[in-house]
Formats: C-alpha cells, structure tokens, sequence
C-alpha cells in the first residue's frame, strides 16, 4: 500500500508536445504488492513456540528491574591522608632511622550503608608522597586489611630530599583490581573504616639530619573509580516505588472489536541473588485501549506486600530465592483486563529492602552472580477468537489528477490472498485530506476467506485463496488532488465452518501470501 501512489505517478509521464491534442484510452496493469506475511514479521516483541498438538504458544517476558552490586553500593571517589609533624621542636636523626611508624584510621565517605569488607573489581590508587628533609628518605606505606592473594598492601618510595616550603615528592598510581578490603577498622567492630600505617626512614648511606616541628610529611592517596563486585555488611532500608509503561505498538491500531483470549496467565516474578531481605507490592495494574477505556487489574493480592527471602549459599553455593505473584482467570479479571486491548499497560510498584532494618547483623551479603530481578510474563496458547476485530493505519499519499492532461479515467485495485490463517478479513480503503477528514471510502467487494474451510497444501495446512476488488468510481478519482493519506481499514473476524466465531488456534507455519495490482483505463492526451 506504502509504494501505491508512486507506482501511479509513472502513468503521467506522458507530456502534451502538440498544438492540437490527440486522445485515446489505454488500460494499464501495474503490480503493486507481492509479499508474504507470516508470524516473525507480524509479532517481533513475543517469544514464540510450539506447543505439542503443532499450535503456536506465546511466552511474553519484560524485564522490569535488573539490579547487580552496582546498584546497591558504590564506592565515590576518596581521598585519604596521612600526615607527621615532630613533637619535639628540633631532634637530630642518624641515618637509616626510622622515626614514623604509625596507625591511622580513615571514614570512607559511603552515605547509608555500613560496609565491613568489599573486594575491587577494578579502581586505582594515586600515591602522592611529602619529604621535607633535605636528603633522601624512605616512606612504606602499608594498608593493614587491604589483601590481595593473602598479601598485605604495602608500597615503599624513596623521596628526594627538599624544604619545607618546597618538599620532594614522589607520585604513582596503583591498580586495585582483586584488592579485599577489610573495613572493620583496629577493633574488628566497626564499618567503613580504612586503616594505614606510615613508617618513615632515613636515608641509611645519608647524613645524620635534623627533624624539627615545622617540618609535615604527608602521604595522600586517592581511590579513583572503585568498582566492587563483593560486599559485606548493611546495605540500609532503601525503598524504590516506581509506576512503569509497558506499550504494545501493534494495539494501538485498534479502534473496534473485541477477542476472547483462553486460560491466560499473567506473572510478576521476583528473583533475589543477593543475601538481603526485602518485601514488594504490587499497587495497581491498569491498560487503556483504542477508545481511552482503562481497566484496573482487580485482585486479592493488589496492595498487598509479600516477603521476599534473601538469598541463600555463597561464592560457588549461591541459591536464588524466587517469589512469584500470579495473576489467573480464577483470582482476579484477568480475562477481561486483557481482552481491553490495551495498548499501553502502567505497573505500580514499591520494593523495600531490608524491610525489618539490619537485623542480619551486619551480614547483608552481594556477591559477583548476585542479580535481584522482577520480571513481567504473561503465558497464553496463541488462539484468539476475535469478532469485529478492527485494525486501521494510515499512509501518506501525493497524487495530482489534471482532467485537461493525461489522467486515470476508471481503474481498481485487486488484492490475492492464500491464507492459512483461521480468521477472515474485511477490508476497506478510506480516502482522508490534510486535515484527516474523509473524502470517500472503498470498500473491498469480498472477504479474504479464513484458512478454515481451505484445502490442505503439501505441508499439511489449510489454505483458502480469496480475490478482493476495490473498484475506484470516478467521484473518488476526481479528488485525487486532494488526497494526502490512505487508511487502511482490515476487520477481523474467526469464524468456524458454520460461520460463528470462535476462539481459534493459530498452526505452525501459518502464513498470508498477497498479490496487489492496479487495473487502470488512462486516458492520454497528447
């Protein structure tokens, strides 16, 4: 239907070379469709199988919610220091004398969650290290409960010597990745706290220097992009209520009938990979059609929270705990919820982690496989009973019509069908200006005729061959000019051998094989 009018436009090609017009009719042919339409080009947002018997089935599934450790914790950038100044105002310090060996702890900036160990998945430390005597010294910087294969952190520089206004530094920047880091601080008890410990010498082959109060050796580290795929402690009561839009295109086509859908089966399925409590609600489910009509999913279980276990296992042991809320024709009016035809559903929704607080005792648990899900699936075999089912789309359409020139005088469309499809089609053509306002209606001078009823080809389907003509009157060629869109009008109908309609299931394989061609009479001037 898109290439109809330009396939037309190739009819006016003849221009008028002559002082006095000459004129005649021809009749022109004009292929305008040859395709096959089939369930991989019609349905592209469905998984479909088999079932058994050789009918199709759906296995509509969306994600909602995908959640990993990055969602739950992340690690911002930090800066730590650890800084020296002598307590006595002048001491003198022979060479290869250790005078700093100290402990500090430092708060990682981590808001509302209570970390006692992570392991780094990737990240880096930039070293930047402070000497103020005027010879050489020797800084080990070690990070107690920082461990990578069973081995402690620790860094040694030799600074060059400078002054007080002007110390020697010394900069490197380490790679993290594969790091634990212990974060329970000196006692073992607490969270959050990083510990480190500074030991500084003098150059051992250098001369005896004097230390004074005025002098500050520093050591700054910076974590930069700490990414952790393992934690340890509690991740907070965090609570996320979110109202998602699931739109189903197709539907939106809609603009009458109804279909009558078996045994569906609609599901929220919640997995929890991670060791952490949590509860959710389902608020409300709702669809609004073609005509604005929105149904609410009623339901026992709609606001109604439900406790999801954590978690259960470790690294290679992990066990998934799985919820699962189900909605079916027996709790709820699943039937005609969906049978509403909406093209646009809205799922509201709370989820709460840690719902009771941390009553784990520090022992929320995240670990590389870790996933919490909530997926949207809905089951259904594919067999639809629709009665008046009607679709309409719209295409552009440019077409001058110049009676004085050459001009389509009379002329058709007809459509071939092979279908082997159960269900018949009505179709008509509505011709609408600028404005969307109907300037006529053709209407299709037979049905395309439901597989049911058909002769079986050498695959064992049913197929029914249906010619249709969409005859042009001249009042509807006359305003050509005037057309700029084509709906295209189709209804739907599932109709047994006796002509009533009933729910139908759609056999694998199923297609629809059209043929459209133009018949023209053109009447030249030239």
């Amino acid at each position: 239907m898109r290439n109809f009018s330009l396939l037309i436009i190739c009819l006016f090609l003849l221009i008028s070379c002559r002082k006095e017009k000459a004129k005649w009719d021809t009749a022109w042919v004009a292929p305008i469709v040859n395709d096959t339409l089939n369930l991989t080009n019609l349905v592209n947002d469905s998984t479909l199988t088999v079932s058994s018997s050789g009918y199709y089935e759906v296995d509509l599934t969306r994600t909602l919610i995908d959640w990993g450790i990055e969602n739950i914790v992340t690690i911002p950038d930090t800066s730590i220091e650890h800084t020296f100044v002598s307590v006595v105002p002048s001491l003198s310090v022979p060479p290869g004398f250790s005078f700093v060996n100290e402990v500090e702890e430092h708060e990682l900036n981590v808001q509302d969650v209570q970390l006692k160990k992570i392991r780094v998945s990737s990240g880096t430390i930039e070293m930047k290290v402070f000497n103020p005597l005027p010879t050489k010294a020797f800084f080990t910087v070690q990070l107690p409960g920082v461990v990578k294969n069973g081995i402690e952190f620790q860094e040694q520089y030799a600074v060059l010597g400078g002054t007080t206004t002007n110390p020697g530094i010394q900069t490197a920047t380490l790679d993290l990745s594969g790091y634990e880091l212990d974060l329970t601080g000196d006692t073992g008890g607490e969270y959050n706290k990083l510990q480190s410990r500074l030991i500084i010498s003098t150059d051992p082959v250098g001369p005896t220097v004097t230390l004074t109060d005025a002098q500050e050796f520093n050591v700054e580290a910076k974590f930069l992009g700490i990414k952790v795929d393992y934690a340890r402690g509690y991740f907070g009561n965090k609570v996320v209520q979110e109202s998602n839009e699931l739109l189903i295109d197709f539907l939106s086509m809609v603009t009458n009938g109804s279909i009558d859908i078996p045994s569906p089966q609609l599901q929220l399925i919640i997995t929890n990979g991670m060791k952490i409590a949590a509860s959710a609600t389902v608020n409300g489910l709702s669809n609004t059609n073609y005509s604005g009509t929105t149904i609410d999913l009623s339901s026992s279980t709609i606001g109604t929270p439900l406790f999801i276990d954590p978690a259960t296992g470790s690294w290679n042991t992990l066990t998934n705990s799985t919820k699962t809320i189900s909605f079916t024709s027996s709790n709820s009016n699943l039937e005609s919820y969906l049978e509403n035809l909406g093209n646009k559903h809205t799922i509201d929704y709370r989820l709460e982690l840690n719902p009771w607080g941390n009553v784990s005792g520090g022992w929320n648990e995240i670990f590389p496989s870790s996933r919490f899900k909530v997926q949207f699936n809905a089951q259904m075999p594919l067999a639809v009973g629709a009665d008046g089912l009607t679709l309409r789309d719209t295409f552009d359409f440019k077409l001058k019509q110049n009676t004085d020139a050459t001009h389509i005088s009379s002329g058709e469309l007809v459509l071939t069908a092979n279908n082997a499809f159960p269900f018949s089609s009505k179709i008509n053509l509505i011709l609408l200006d600028e404005n969307g306002v109907s300037l006529g209606e053709v209407n299709g001078n037979n049905d395309v005729a439901s597989s049911v009823g058909g002769t079986a080809n050498s695959s064992g389907l049913l197929v029914s061959t249906s010619e249709v003509v969409f005859s042009l009157p001249e009042s509807l060629l006359s305003k050509l000019s005037e057309v700029k869109f084509v709906a295209v009008q189709a209804e739907f109908n599932t109709p047994d051998a006796a002509g009533v309609n009933v729910q139908q299931s759609i056999p694998f394989g199923a297609f629809m094989a059209v043929k459209l061609k133009a018949r023209m009479n053109v009447n030249v001037i030239l």
